[in-house]
Order: structure tokens, then sequence, then C-alpha cells
């Protein structure tokens, strides 16, 4: 090991973890203890303020600014009496990350003396500086006005000292500048069309929420090897590297025994997330090693991606604290798996029942299947756009690579559900006899609790897989914000169940059909209609890329090209008339990815020429005078025989100075290509000439510099290498 690297890791071995209080107590009475929960609200609000919070949770309703005054103050003292100084609004603008401005409940009166102040205009609305986060175009930079407004339906919480508020971020005009706005749109939307068909099997059905249960992958790297590495610190994932000669092809690391020192992590994590409220439940090993996936019990949605995006925060946090850095990023190491954030979606409603769920009786397994292959259908209609929803440079790397999902978005259900579908497909048109019905409902419909108990199996590359009662949208980047593909989700969930009801009303009034013989009828189209995009063999296979092609679907391996289809016609129209985003703000969102996957690109390109001229190249080249130093020194021993003593001296003086030659080309026309890409002013076109002409010289130059890292000393190397980052305890 180099010096460079042994100074960095006996650093880190010296820096003990900071003691923290072990905390036995058992994990439910830890739960929501910082958050500002139902029982909080209880214990401090008067009744009125506590119904009218409830109110705006369940029906919308505004909150009158007298009851807000009221909320504030019972906030504010619960957060005091839990050591709180400051109280932030907490948002999520279109950075991917979180934001908040901390202020002091602190305040001045006129006569000199001090005072803690939180009032319900402070409660329920912001103001911070909108220019500087990206917006699109929708802002000009010295309108800096936005707003953040309280989001009620998710409760605040108590983070080290500070109260914070989930809020909406919006710009002065009123256009949404965060991932949030549209979420909440979306899952109203949602709501509405799902209760409305809901009805149509159980009257008492008054609201549904669309849940989520998320799963996040992680590798956990000692902080000391992140230290030496640039690419790590600057751009979440390593450039180059040569693979460890072991890696994860024993299978060994996954689900095996968590070290100590990664335990001792996972636990404080666990309980900084449990009195967030982060419902966690399960950890575990994941394939590659030092790879882990942390994932908790299903929420409402909302609260479900706010607790994901507090959870990544806190994943960081607790890691220094561990000497440990977290790692999020789709692909950090070349050659072993890269990590997702795999989503669990389904819908319940206010009477407790899952309605991806099949139920005991033929009529509940009717309800069951008017979601499901609404679903499916959603999904075929738009699989572009929900391929758009998780497009990134990251997710780039992982998409396909024989270790996550495809980019061909498609359905597994599984062998048995495809036989309910395929005979439910070839039922008789119209106005069904009674026999028909029976024979529907007890063949078909009423048999699929049985069935599903044969129907546990997964296919891991399917990007959108239906596993027992939920969808699991795999696809999905570990570094991702959820609200963008739940966001997608929904949206197009809703349109489609509106546009069943529709279609079924219809029948009835001017078919003069039953309920039962509509739904039927309808059903049976859809699964027609969606047959294209169910597919149970291997997504990785380049058979399957063939047959996509011939079904019609897409393949849009490369961010550029898959989120063009964010500004298609249809998807325009569908954000609009769902009313979930202007087109405005649809146009906005998509220059602002376009414009943060050029930026990536552009800051990996300008860190790997970096590291190969300022860490490769010198240290090959000092490697290389030792080596003519050597043959020197044998020359003057063997005169004239020097070569054939020296022959394999010589060979690796050449072989390095052919890498180094390679090395500088491949950057310089790397730096070509970025320059001519630079000149280009229309975001799409450089985003793609970033993509084309770029990025591909990456591997070239990583190729050379991986070379050299198996060749060169390792007394001098001055990277920490796989092997050490990913098996060091």
């Amino acid at each position: 090991m180099s010096t460079i690297r042994f100074k960095a890791l006996e650093k880190s071995m010296g820096r003990k973890p900071l003691k923290v209080k072990e905390i036995t107590a058992r994990r439910s009475d830890l739960f929501g203890i910082n958050v500002f929960n139902d029982e909080a609200m209880l214990q401090s609000m008067t009744k009125e303020a506590y119904q009218s919070v409830k109110d705006a949770i369940s029906f919308g309703k505004k909150i009158d600014r007298k009851v807000a005054d009221q909320i504030a103050s019972a906030m504010k003292s619960w957060a005091i009496q839990k050591g709180a100084t400051h109280y932030t609004h907490w948002f999520q603008p279109l950075t991917g990350a979180t934001a908040e401005k901390h202020d002091a409940f602190f305040e001045t009166l006129s006569d000199g003396r001090a005072v803690e102040k939180f009032d319900g205009g402070q409660l329920v609305q912001q103001e911070p500086d909108a220019s500087s986060f990206p917006n699109g175009g929708i802002r000009n930079t010295f309108e800096a006005r936005g707003y953040t407004a309280w989001d009620p339906t998710s409760p605040a919480f108590i983070y080290e000292t500070t109260l914070c508020i989930p809020t909406i971020f919006v710009a002065y005009t009123g256009e949404a500048l965060d991932n949030k706005t549209p979420l909440l749109k979306a899952l109203q939307a949602v709501d509405t069309a799902a209760t409305e068909v809901a009805k149509f099997f159980d009257k008492k059905v008054t609201k549904v929420n669309a849940t989520l249960g998320w799963e996040q992958e992680y590798f956990l790297i000692d902080s000391a090897f992140s230290d030496t590495r640039p690419d790590i610190k600057l751009a979440g994932r390593t450039l180059l590297g040569h693979s460890s000669a072991k890696g994860q092809q024993l299978d060994d690391h996954y689900f095996g025994s968590i070290s100590d020192r990664v335990m001792a992590y996972m636990r404080e994590l666990e309980i900084e997330s449990l009195q967030l409220g982060i419902p966690v439940k399960t950890r575990h090993n994941e394939v590659a090693p030092n790879q882990f996936e942390l994932a908790p019990i299903f929420e409402e949605t909302n609260l479900a991606v706010d607790h994901n995006s507090l959870l990544m925060d806190v994943m960081r946090k607790v890691a220094r604290k561990h000497n440990f850095k977290v790692l999020m990023h789709e692909k950090p190491f070349a050659g072993i798996n890269g990590s997702g954030k795999h989503n669990n979606w389904s819908l319940a409603t206010n009477t407790g029942v899952n309605l991806l769920s099949p139920g005991k009786t033929p009529m509940n397994n009717l309800q069951f299947l008017t979601f499901f292959i609404n679903t499916i259908k959603a999904v075929n209609d738009y699989e572009e756009l929900l391929r758009a929803s998780i497009a990134s440079a990251g997710n780039d790397h992982r998409l396909g690579a024989n270790e996550a999902p495809p980019a061909i978005i498609s359905v597994f259900i599984g062998k048995q559900l495809t036989a309910v579908l395929n005979e439910l497909e070839h039922v008789s048109k119209g106005k069904l006899t009674p026999q028909e019905k029976t024979d529907l409902k007890l063949n078909v419909v009423g048999k699929i609790p049985e069935i599903l108990l044969d129907n546990t199996d997964r296919n891991r590359t399917s990007p959108f897989a239906f596993t027992g009662n939920k969808f699991e949208f795999r696809a999905v980047g570990s570094n991702a914000n959820c609200a963008n593909p739940m966001m997608t989700l929904n949206t197009i969930v809703a349109k489609q169940l509106l546009d069943f009801k529709a279609r079924v009303d219809g029948l009835i009034s001017e078919k003069d059909m039953k309920k039962d013989d509509a739904i039927f009828n309808v059903l049976r189209e859809y699964i027609k209609q969606s047959k294209n995009i169910r597919f149970e063999g291997d997504g990785y296979s380049k058979e399957w890329e063939i047959e996509a092609e011939n079904r019609g679907l897409s393949n849009n391996k490369t961010t550029p090209k898959a989120l063009k289809a964010k500004l298609n016609p249809e998807s325009i129209a569908l954000f609009e008339e769902l009313n979930i985003m202007s087109v405005v703000e649809q146009q906005a969102r998509y220059e602002i990815e376009v414009e943060e996957y050029v930026l990536r690109i552009q800051i990996e390109s300008r860190i790997l020429g970096d590291i190969a001229r300022n860490h490769i190249v010198p240290t090959a080249v000092r490697y290389q005078n030792t080596l003519i130093k050597n043959v020197t020194g044998i020359k003057e021993v063997f005169g004239v025989q020097y070569e054939e003593v020296a022959k394999e001296q010589l060979l690796l003086i050449k072989k390095i100075s052919k890498h180094i030659s390679e090395i500088n080309l491949l950057i310089d026309s790397m730096i070509a290509e970025r320059k001519k890409a630079n000149k280009l002013t229309d975001a799409e076109k450089k985003a793609a000439r970033y993509c084309s002409k770029v990025k591909p010289y990456f591997e070239k130059i990583r190729y050379h510099c991986d070379k050299l890292e198996i060749t060169v000393d390792d007394e001098i190397w001055p990277l920490s290498k796989y092997r050490e980052m990913l098996f060091t305890r």
C-alpha cells in the first residue's frame, strides 16, 4: 500500500467513532418521538386547532389565520420543550436534494428584551430566494421571489435542534419550483379517480391513498479511502479503478453476516430514523461487497417520499460519525452491481382495503382485476413517459447492465395471472348470460387467491413487476427523489381510471348493460390493448430487444433520448388535463433535467482528465524512471548483454509509455469535443453531443489508467484501490 493510502487509513483508524448513547428501548417506543404527529397535536392543541389540521389533511380545507396562530404556538412550545432553537421550511427544490434555511425562534422587543416567537404567518408561508434554484427559465435571475407554503399532510419534525416544517416551493407567479407540488396534485388526482371506480364495488369508499414502500440500496466505504479519490468526492462514483480479483462472483456477501462496524452504523441510523417517524424495518447485505439495503414499512406516498429524502440526509450524517462514506450513486464501482431504489406501489381505501390485493370472494377479485388491469394499461400507454421519470446520468450506467431492469419498460405478472388474463380476454363480447357470469366469477375471478399462493416469484429483469399485492417499480435509481416517478405513475393511473369509469358508465347508459357486464367488457378490451407491455422472460437478452422493437416498445438507453418523451403532445396534454403541471412547468422541468445531465457529464469529464493527468500519469512516469534507473544499473553491470537481462523492464517501460501517450491523446480529444459541445446553445443538442461525443472517451481513458494501475508499483499508487474500498470493514 502506498504511503499516501496508508497515511489516510492510519488517520481514519485513529479517528474513533463518536460515542453514541446506546438506546435499548423498544423500537416502537422510539417511533415518532421527534415528530409533531397526531398524538403530539392532541396533547398540545386546542380542539379547534386540532380539527382544523385534520380537516386540512383529510379534505384539503384551508386553515384560518387565527387558527394557524394557535397551531404555530402549540408547535413552538412542543419543539422548544424538546430542545429546538430554530425552525425551517423544509422543501425539495428541483436539485434532487432537500433545502432548508434556519431561523431562530428568538426575537427582540422595542424595549431591548427578547422573546421566543413563532406565529401562524411564519408557519404557513416563508419567502426564500428562488433565483438560485433550478427553474428552467421560469424566473429571471433578478426575479428572486419564491414562496414555501406549509404542507399539513406531512407532519413537522425536529432534526437535531431545528423544527423542520415540510413545505411546497412555488414561484412568485405560481409555478411549482419543487418536486412535492406536482406529486400532491397527482395524489389528489389518483384519489379522485380511484375512489369513483372503487364505488363500483363498495359505496362506503370515500378516499383512496396511493401507498409507497421504497427499498434504499447503498454502499459504505471507509472515509479515509474516499479522501484519496477525487472522483468519489466530486462525482459520487469511481471514474477509474481496476476491478478486484474477488468481487461478487461468490455471492457470499448477499444476506451475509453484517460486520460489527456496519452494524453499529445501522443501529444508529435506525434509531435516528425511528425518532423522525421513518418506519424502517429491514436491513441486510446486498449482492455487491460493502453494499447494503434498508427498507421501511409502507406509507402514504407523500409521506414516504418525504421520509426517503430525509433518510438520505440522515444516512450521510450518521456515516460521518462512523468514519464511513455512504455512496448512493447508481453505479459507484465498475464490474459489480450498482444500486437502485425499488418503489413498491399500491392503492388503499379508507375502508382498509388494498385494491391490488386479491380478495376472498369473486366480487372482491373483480375489484382487484379492475385496478390490476387498469394499471397495466396505464403503463402500456405511457411507457416512454415512465422511462423518462427515472432518467439520469447515474441511472444510465445501471439500467440494462445485467444487474438491474433494462431501459425497455415492461410488466411482469407471472404465469398464473397471465393465464387468468388470457381466459378473461376470450370472454364473449356484450351482455353475459347468467351462466357465463357465474362461470366467469367462479372459474376466473374466484380462483385468484389460490393461484396467487404460487405466484410469489419475481423477475429481477422486469422494470415493473407485480409481486402479490403491489407493483414494484424496480428501475428507479438509488440517488433519485421518489417524487418524480411516483408523480408520473399516479398521474397515468389516474388518467386510466378516469377513462375506465367513463367507458363503463357509457356502456351502462348507452347499451343498457349491467354493471358487471360493462366492467368485464371494458377489462377484456384493455387486456387485448395492453398485451404488448407484458413480458415474462429475460429482460437482459438480445432477443427481448428485438421482440420489444417488434412490439412497438421504446428502448431509450440514454437520458437525452429518454427525456424527449416529456415533451410529447400526449404527455403535455396528460398533465394539463389533470391539472398536475402546466405547459410552462413541464418545459421547465425538461430544461432542468437536460441541463443537469450536461453538467454531470461535463463535471465527470473534467474530473477524469484531472485525475489522469495529475495523478495517474505522474505516478506512471515516476515508476518508469525507477525502471529506467534499474536498466541503467543493469547496463553498467552486464554491458552489451544488458538488453537480454533487462528484457522485462524494457517491455514495461515501453508499455507504460504507450499507455501514457494514449491517455494524453484521448484527454486532448475529449477536451476538444467538450469545447465543441459547450459552444452549442440548444440544451437538447448539447446534451446529445455530450452523450455521443464526450462520454465515450470515459471508458477509453479508463482502460489505459486501469492498465497502469496493475503495472505500476503498488507502493506509489496514489488512489485507493477497489480491493481496499470494497473489502475493508
